[in-house]
C-alpha cells in the first residue's frame, strides 16, 4: 500500500524539557501527528503546532491503555493520511522503549522513518542525581538491565548479575525490588554494596535515596518511593554526595507557534 507520511522515532530525553535535542525539537516543531508516552514531559507538547493531532498511548505500570499492537497500528494508520508522524517516547527510543518492535511494523508496511535517539534516563538521569556509571577507581563499565520482562519471557537472572563487576543499573525494577534485592544478595552480593534509588530523574520533583544494597527495600518503603525510579547498584553511589548539583534552567527559544497561540 502507498504512504504518503514518514515516522520519526524521537526520543524525548529523561524528563528535563531542556535536555531535548535541538533535531527532536525540530521533529515534534514540524509534526503533523505526535504519538506520546506517559512519561514524556508534558511541555514538550506545547511546541506542536496549532493544528497537530496528539494521541496520548501512555503505559501505566500494570495497564496499558493502548496495547502495543494498537500502537503499531496507529503508525501505519497516521502514515498513510499525514506527512510526517513524530512517535515521541521517553528517554531513547531503543533503550527498553519497544522503539524496535515499531521500527520492525513500519519496515513490514513499506513506510518511511527516522530515528532520533535521545538521553536516557539510565545514564543522564543518574548523572543529574550526582551519580556517574564508571569511574576509573570504582568502576570500568556498566549492566543497565530491565526489571521487568515481557510476560512469558525469562525473567533476568539476578544471582548471574550479582557476580558481575562494575555498576549495575536496574530500571522498571520498582515493583520487583523485594526479589530483586534477595535474588542478587544469594548472588553473593554484598549487602554492603552502596545502593541508591532516583526517583522521576531530572524533574523539579527528583529524589534520590542512598544507602546499602541491605538497606534498599526497606529505606525505599519508607521513603514512598514509586515509579519512574531507577535502582543504582555499585560503588559510585558513594560518589553522589560530593558530586551532586543543582541543574541550571537553560533558556529555550520561544515556540514558534507562541503567538499564534495567545
Amino acid at each position: 500500500m502507498k504512504t504518503s507520511g514518514k515516522v520519526w522515532l524521537v526520543g524525548a530525553g529523561p524528563g528535563d524539557i531542556s535536555l531535548l535535542t535541538l533535531k527532536a525539537m525540530q521533529c515534534i516543531q514540524h509534526a503533523d501527528v505526535v504519538i506520546y508516552d506517559r512519561l514524556v514531559n508534558p511541555k514538550i507538547l506545547e511546541w506542536v503546532s496549532p493544528d497537530c493531532l496528539l494521541i496520548n498511548v501512555g503505559k501505566n505500570p500494570g495497564f496499558h491503555c493502548v496495547p502495543q499492537h494498537e500502537i503499531n497500528a496507529l503508525l501505519v494508520q497516521y502514515a498513510e493520511t499525514h506527512e510526517n508522524i513524530v512517535r515521541l517516547k521517553g528517554g531513547d527510543p531503543y533503550v527498553f522503549g519497544r522503539g524496535a518492535e515499531e521500527v520492525e511494523c513500519l519496515v513490514d508496511a513499506g513506510i518511511p522513518f527516522d530515528v532520533v535517539p535521545g538521553i536516557s534516563s539510565a545514564i543522564g538521569g543518574l548523572a543529574c542525581a550526582g551519580i556517574p556509571v564508571t569511574h576509573r577507581d570504582m568502576a570500568s563499565g556498566f549492566h543497565v538491565v530491565t526489571g521487568h520482562t515481557r510476560e512469558g519471557n525469562q525473567q533476568q537472572d539476578w544471582r548471574q548479575l550479582a557476580k558481575l563487576n562494575g555498576t549495575l543499573v536496574i530500571v522498571m525494577g520498582i515493583a520487583n525490588l523485594p526479589f530483586i534485592c534477595e535474588e542478587l544478595l544469594m548472588g553473593g552480593k554484598s549487602p554492603e554494596t552502596p545502593a541508591a534509588i532516583v526517583m522521576s530523574a531530572t524533574r523539579e520533583n527528583q529524589r534520590r535515596l542512598t544507602c546499602t544494597l541491605g538497606t534498599l527495600l526497606n529505606k525505599a518503603q519508607e521513603a514512598n518511593i514509586v515509579p519512574p525510579a531507577l535502582i543504582v547498584i555499585g560503588d559510585v553511589v558513594t560518589l553522589s554526595d560530593r558530586l551532586s548539583f543543582i541543574p541550571s534552567h537553560v533558556k529555550l527559544p520561544k515556540n514558534r507557534y507562541s503567538e499564534s497561540c495567545s
